[in-house]
């Protein structure tokens, strides 16, 4: 007997993601966490529009919009000279959501998602999952429980706790460690972290400040944005939080006082603020040898660490709880074969892994501006003003990197996955740009039907979709009586839409539960039972 389906380690936006999705899939799941409620500390500030994309489908894509930054605020991103009070040495506009939604929508190549980014601090996301976690009756939430050890066996899995009533154990049919960058369940499974570690440190410190906002400095001053980069020798940086009255600052300084002097310095006025928390952090650029031990699954930070540059650190964990989740489903339901759970580190490591990559990309991009700061930047001198417009020049290039990552959020692609009907070549990963594509493996591009209906709404998340576009007439009957063979949810989608016909390029496409694309084809396949087998995970 099992307490559980599936036990979760970890309550944070991963491990909440997890739990929800496979409470909303009817899976049994408790989710331990040792902390004993979210904290308010600064870490992610941004789901990007692959995560907004992934909420959309259940249910949570409007609570999170309501519950972060307003729809109509500016987005923009500045270097700065020495403070708020100057004019910017460089100012990339960047729209707000409702001003991103209005240009989605008149826009239908296929080239966008369909949800945009929103900007949303990890301490406000949090207690959001967790109120709707709560609430499904297929959920248990211990919060102040620890994670002590585990063992596994050919059944199961049994997990040592510790918390009010004491030491006890758990027994669960799965076990998945969301636990974080020094996540224990890793560490006992002895799975390694490999990489570079421990790159640079930085303090970043929280901040309140009710009035910042409304006194930026519009006219002679930057504005209104998100970031703010200032040209100086601490690489100090300004990042305005979802409530528009909390600030993060990250610098090279040495303990808290430096910090608060760091922070009145960037802003050049006289402003009443309470510095909340402020606590040293590392860069890191590293990837777990495995994301999997039998019946136990790692994700998020506990198998992948990025530098925070390009947003890819939770977002990426998200993805893998989305991935982890229908795949444990079908498993507990039956119809999901061995092949299933055991694509889920084959496909999340490799993006793991490449988001790493893209991490590092970006992170040179700013490197390579910040290593132009000179002392003489702020001198009203010919070689001062030469260092000025050298450094925003370049910086104009190389500080995009970071914050344009449309093709590692939207264009990622499992390659050579055992669930996939894969094929040999395939389009480039490219880190900036998304180009759509129905490459076996990619997530179906975002089109707005006739009806102005997006396809991706269409796609349940339960089973497999076969799309049957552009008027085909081809009979697909064996390919789901295949996959009907094996117990698997399908659903047939006939759509006459020309634009969907258009830009998927294909009148047949096969979907799994999470929008990634398993097959494509002109015609009725001759393989069939083998495309279901594959499918499926048999």
């Amino acid at each position: 007997m099992t307490d559980t389906q599936v036990l979760i380690v970890g309550a944070g936006p991963v491990g909440l993601t997890l739990a929800i999705d496979l409470g909303k899939r009817g899976i049994r799941c408790t989710l331990v966490e040792q902390k004993p409620a979210p904290e308010f500390l600064p870490k992610m500030e941004r789901a990007n529009a692959r995560t907004m994309e992934m909420y959309r489908r259940i249910g949570l894509a409007e609570p999170i919009r309501k519950a972060g930054l307003r729809g109509d605020c500016p987005m923009d991103v500045f270097v700065i000279l020495k403070d708020l009070t100057q004019p910017p040495l460089l100012r990339t506009p960047y729209p707000s959501v409702d001003e991103a939604r209005a240009q989605l929508r008149a826009s239908n190549d296929g080239s966008g998602s369909l949800e945009p980014y929103q900007l949303i601090s990890q301490y406000t996301l949090e207690p959001l999952l967790k109120s709707v976690a709560e609430k499904l009756p297929t959920v248990t939430l211990r919060f102040g429980t620890e994670f002590v050890s585990l063992e596994q066996d050919g059944s199961g899995v049994t997990a040592t706790v510790r918390g009010a009533k004491g030491v006890e154990t758990l027994r669960a049919d799965y076990l998945a460690g969301c636990d974080g960058g020094t996540s224990p369940v890793r560490k006992q499974l002895g799975i390694k972290l490999r990489g570079e570690g421990g790159m640079q440190e930085f303090r970043q410190a929280l901040f309140r400040c009710d009035e910042l906002y409304d006194r930026l400095p519009v006219g002679n001053g930057p504005g209104h944005g998100r970031h703010y980069h200032v040209a100086d020798d601490k690489a100090t940086f300004l990042i305005m939080q979802d409530s528009t009255v909390h600030w993060t600052l990250h610098s090279v300084v040495k303990d808290e006082a430096e910090m608060k002097a760091q922070f009145e310095k960037t802003i050049g006025f006289p402003v009443k603020y309470e510095m909340l928390s402020c606590a040293p952090w590392r860069q890191n650029l590293l990837l777990a040898d495995r994301y999997r031990d039998g019946r136990v699954f790692l994700a998020g930070d506990a198998v992948h660490l990025v530098i925070p540059t390009g947003g890819l650190g939770m977002n990426t964990g998200v993805g893998d709880a989305f991935d982890l989740s229908w795949k444990l489903a079908a498993t507990l339901q039956g119809w999901g074969g061995p092949n299933l759970l055991g694509s889920y580190e084959h496909e999340r490591r490799q993006i793991g892994d490449r988001n790493i990559g893209a991490s590092r990309y970006a992170s040179i991009g700013r490197r390579k501006w910040r290593g132009l700061y000179r002392p003489n930047i702020t001198e009203n001198t010919p070689e001062g003003k030469q260092n000025r417009e050298t450094l925003a020049r370049v910086a104009a290039v190389e500080q995009r990197k970071g914050n344009e990552m449309h093709g590692a959020e939207l264009g990622y692609r499992y390659v050579d996955s055992p669930i996939i009907m894969d094929i040999p070549g395939g389009p480039e990963h490219l880190f900036r740009e998304y180009i759509p594509t129905t490459w076996p493996g990619a997530r179906l591009p975002h089109v707005w039907l006739d009806d102005g209906t997006p396809m991706q709404d269409l796609v349940p998340t339960e089973g497999y979709t076969l799309l049957r576009l552009g008027g085909t007439r081809a009979d697909t009957s064996a390919l789901e009586q295949a996959i009907g063979s094996h117990g698997a949810p399908l659903t047939v989608l006939q759509r006459p839409d020309e634009i969907a016909r258009d830009v998927y390029g294909f009148d047949l496409i096969l979907l799994r539960p999470d929008m990634h694309i398993v097959w494509r084809g002109q015609q009725a396949p001759q393989d069939a039972a083998a495309i279901a087998a594959v499918a499926t995970g048999h």
